[in-house]
């Protein structure tokens, strides 16, 4: 388990369906003070022509804050995806999906922004970012 800086952990993950395109708006689930979050870029991402860069559950992006203090609106973060509504399909057959599309900021380092995430988590997200995965209070 090799790890980058602010990258996550590499490791075997099954293919998730990449769904939340550049552009979403998306809820912010820590509390960082942040509310609503708009993704700018997926970094290593690659895709065909003219399609836009797409993340998923457990991916990393860069995002700028639409609604919350005036001292983190404007600026790039990076996030990763903790939920997303489209069905994650599992191993074992089970579809999971979510009520909103979410994420939570992190420093450069890798360590989270806030010191809470509120709702949900999914597995995919916290097997690939432990420190995610520890304020979790529920991984479904």
């Amino acid at each position: 388990m090799a790890k980058q800086a602010g990258k996550g952990v590499e490791e075997f993950r099954p293919y998730v369906t990449k769904v939340i395109p550049v552009g979403a708006n998306i809820v912010c689930a820590d509390n960082s003070g942040a509310k609503i979050l708009e993704i700018i870029n997926v970094p290593r991402h690659k895709t065909r022509a003219s399609r836009l860069p797409s993340a998923s559950v457990g991916d990393f992006c860069n995002v700028v804050v639409k609604k919350g203090p005036a001292e983190l609106r404007k600026q790039v973060y990076g996030a990763v995806i903790i939920r997303q509504k489209y069905a994650i399909r599992r191993l074992n057959g089970v579809r999971v999906c979510f009520e909103d599309n979410a994420a939570v900021l992190i420093t450069p380092e890798g360590e989270t922004k806030g010191t809470d995430i509120k709702g949900p988590v999914a597995a995919e997200a916290s097997e690939k970012w432990p420190r995610v995965a520890n304020l979790a209070s529920m991984v479904v």
